[in-house]
């Protein structure tokens, strides 16, 4: 029997590539339903394509927009726009897989709902970990859904480990998740009050959303990763370690304790991981090229700046500091990207804005789906007026 799909987020870059992968096997996945925020069209086109059941786009103009499209192109893809539209996609008893792809916080009502009904969940939202962590496992363990991270670097992790998950502890020493550098890895951190956002835009390897290139330049999403690497694969902080890689040739690599690695390569190309993720335990061709050794000039290594670079160390401190933490570290971050994308700071304030607002906001435990939303929306009203006070 095909696998039938879910897409939460379609339209984004994971979305896009793990549609492509589909179409490559369309003996193996069918498309239950996609969701997306405003591309319209973009989504129009999809639906055309893979004729799913439903449709979730993230405002009433723009479902209305895409419902009105479907009918005059005579597709039958029926728009939903309850409030609760994105959870009952990603739960509904039809479904057998899940693609979480919504970047930031939005995405974790829907992962969570994924997680509860038991759902082949395929975790390519980081922030449902970093926001959610112990509330978001808990509901993997209890409604016995199957989880596989999509991140590149996640899922090499979870290639390179032992299958057993109990013999981890006494096997392991720790992990090493690569890390691109982004497009100030040999910047001078002195002018990096001046970054553009064109400049910080313009990624070495991978062409991605906005927010997530940004992050990279500020290597926030490595400090996420970390945080997510952290419940993933249920180990201490301090055996998760981060070297710049700036090939990422290899995605990430297990130190185990008679000091052999294991490393899991590619070329770097989404399709590798959701490939992975899509099939797992089998593998399917994922329309990524072979990598070639005999073109590789080099494959180098670098300790990632501390001065450059310093949002990266948030994520241990947040990790170490009370539950909840993450969370705060998350909405702080994207209200500091948003504002240096808008203009209203400057890129060396991003993690300025992250640490002032840690500072401000002192979380207590988040224990449900309504606390952790309760404390993003507390942290992000904090940190729009520490923008303002920043101006």
């Amino acid at each position: 029997m095909k696998q039938r799909l879910t897409v939460l987020g379609s339209t984004g870059s994971i979305g896009t590539n793990t549609l492509d992968v589909v179409a490559r096997h369309p003996d193996r996945y069918e498309v239950f339903a996609l969701s997306a925020a405003t591309q319209v069209d973009l989504m129009l086109a999809q639906c055309a394509q893979f004729r799913p059941r439903h449709a979730v786009m993230a405002s009433a103009p723009h479902a209305r927009l895409l419902a009105e499209k479907l009918q005059q192109n005579g597709l039958d893809t029926e728009v939903l726009q309850t409030p609760d539209a994105l959870e009952t996609i990603a739960s509904h008893e039809q479904v057998d897989a899940v693609m979480a792809a919504i970047v930031g916080a939005a995405g974790l009502a829907p992962c969570l709902a994924a997680a509860h009904a038991g759902k082949r969940l395929l975790l390519a939202n980081k922030e449902a970990l970093v926001v959610g962590g112990e509330v978001f496992m808990a509901a993997v363990r209890s409604g016995g859904a199957t989880l596989l991270p999509i991140d590149s670097e996640h899922s090499a992790i979870f290639q390179s480990l032992p299958e057993d998950p109990a013999t981890w502890a006494r096997r392991v020493d720790h992990i090493l998740l690569t890390a691109s550098g982004g497009p100030f890895r040999t910047r001078d951190p002195a002018t990096l009050h001046a970054v553009t956002i064109d400049e910080a835009c313009a990624h070495p390897n991978f062409s991605m959303g906005r927010k997530i290139t940004i992050d990279s330049a500020t290597m926030m999403n490595k400090a996420l990763e970390v945080i997510e690497a952290r419940w993933l694969f249920d180990l201490a902080p301090e055996h998760i370690k981060v070297v710049i890689h700036p090939q990422q040739i290899i995605h990430s690599m297990v130190q185990f304790k008679d000091a052999s690695i294991i490393a899991q390569l590619g070329t770097p190309d989404m399709r590798v991981p959701i490939a992975c993720g899509l099939a797992w335990p089998e593998r399917i061709a994922s329309g990524a090229p072979l990598l070639d050794f005999t073109r590789l000039a080099a494959l180098t290594f670098e300790e990632a700046d501390a001065r450059r670079f310093p949002g990266l160390h948030l994520s241990w401190q947040a990790l170490a500091a009370a539950p909840g933490t993450t969370a705060v570290l998350n909405a702080a971050n994207e209200v500091a990207v948003e504002a240096f994308l808008c203009q209203r700071l400057r890129f060396d304030q991003i993690h300025a804005l992250n640490l002032a607002t840690l500072e401000t906001v002192l979380p207590s435990k988040p224990d449900t789906l309504q606390d952790l939303l309760a404390l993003d929306a507390q942290t992000r009203a904090v940190a729009r007026e520490l923008v303002q006070r920043f101006n």
